[in-house]
């Protein structure tokens, strides 16, 4: 045993100091790797567990020149100051009718004729009463002369003793009689000419005109139907024969909560958008608010007009409108938007916003110029449509990772 000790020891590798030194590093730069990795790891398990969820709204661009302050805002209708459904004076059989929908009328035009024979029929007979009641008086102007003729012989006769008091009495008698008579035969006249009169404007009423320049909106009568001025009751009888709107005189009617009255005025501009047309903003003005109120709705009726009419507004449109307050100052530069005060903070003595850009808060410096109720006016550092947090998280950091509130 102890001659095969030494051979043993022949075969142990010796390790240099070197060798051993560069295995020890080897395993600690392992070691610091891994360890590395581990607080990688945990990093991103710790920034993805306080993703914040935060409210955004969007940046509201507004126009430069002047402060417009929205204090109030309203639905109501399109309505035309000037709308009339046209009819005739009298009962009638519609003859002829020469207009349709969508048709520009003139005043005093032509819209459709009534038959007119049995008025033409009665014109006829007093035109014929007429001239028999002149010839009468041509008669008994004849008969009143040969009266007073008689009556001046008499006279004449009575003085000479030749004829009785009796005869000058007759013959005085008879003088008289035929002038009374002469002067209710004038009378007869005058009655007679008025009445051709009459039955002359009665044929002029058979004929229906426009009393407006305007459109036509509605045709509501036909040819061979019967039309009155007033309903009968059963349904068969039209009461127009067309509807007429004065597109010049198209205006706003709205009704206003009563407790927000007080923010309306006479003059006050305002801003309409059609539901039609809901990007396109119409300037306005109030016209009138007219000094009564609505018991049962509590509201007060405001007229709006436009300032300038354009074709695509039409009757009957549904229309919101925000009334507008004007400030001289201070003025509002072109590119300046709206947020809501409660995005502002004040960090380091400057204003600050925080903005969402692809997923992240942004952290912007920007310039109040103006403030408009709960909006702030920024000119600087923001612009319109960006995303900005409200009511941001205490401890919100530039850059942290955020995800928005659903509405």
């Amino acid at each position: 045993m102890s001659s095969q000790k030494p051979a043993l020891d022949d075969l142990r590798i010796e390790r240099r100091p070197e060798e051993a030194r560069s295995s020890k590093y080897s395993w600690l730069l392992v070691v610091v790797v891994v360890l590395a990795l581990v607080a990688g790891a945990a990093l991103w398990w710790r920034g993805r567990s306080v993703l914040v969820e935060v409210q955004t709204v969007p940046a509201r661009k507004i126009g430069g020149g002047g402060t417009d302050r929205s204090v109030l805002h309203a639905s109501g209708y399109v309505t035309a100051r000037r709308e009339a459904t046209v009819s005739a004076k009298v009962t009638g059989k519609v003859e002829e009718v020469l207009i349709e929908e969508g048709m520009k009328v003139k005043d005093r035009q032509i819209l459709a004729r009534l038959d007119d024979s049995n008025v033409k029929t009665s014109l006829d007979v007093a035109q014929a009463q007429l001239e028999s009641t002149r010839l009468s008086l041509e008669e008994t102007r004849a008969q009143l002369k040969q009266a007073d003729l008689e009556f001046k012989r008499a006279a004449d006769l009575t003085k000479l003793k030749i004829d009785s008091q009796s005869d000058l009495d007759k013959a005085e008698s008879d003088a008289l009689t035929l002038r009374a008579r002469l002067a209710r035969q004038e009378l007869d006249i005058t009655t007679a000419e008025r009445q051709v009169t009459l039955w002359k404007r009665q044929i002029e009423d058979m004929v229906i005109r426009a009393p407006f320049d305007g459109v036509v909106t509605t045709k509501n009568a036909q040819p061979g139907e019967m039309i009155s001025p007033v309903s009968a009751g059963g349904g068969s009888i039209r009461t127009g024969i067309c509807t007429i709107v004065d597109m010049n005189s198209l205006e706003i009617e709205l009704d206003v909560n009563e407790s927000y009255i007080n923010r309306v005025e006479p003059a006050q501009p305002a801003e309409a958008r059609l539901d039609a047309y809901p990007d396109w903003p119409i300037p306005c003005k109030v016209i009138a608010i007219i000094p009564t109120a609505d018991r049962q709705k509590s509201t007060v009726k405001v007229r709006v007009g436009f300032d300038k009419l354009d074709p695509r507004i039409l009757p009957d449109m549904s229309v919101k409108v925000s009334f507008l307050e004007t400030a001289a100052a201070p003025s509002i530069a072109a590119g300046s938007v709206l947020v809501p005060k409660i995005a502002l903070q004040n960090q380091d003595g400057h204003d600050v916003v925080f903005a969402v850009q692809n997923g992240r808060a942004e952290r912007r410096a920007v310039t109040v110029s103006d403030t408009q109720g709960d909006d702030a006016v920024l000119s600087a550092g923001l612009t319109a449509g960006e995303k900005v947090i409200v009511n941001s998280p205490a401890g919100l950091k530039d850059g942290a990772e955020v995800k928005e509130k659903m509405p």
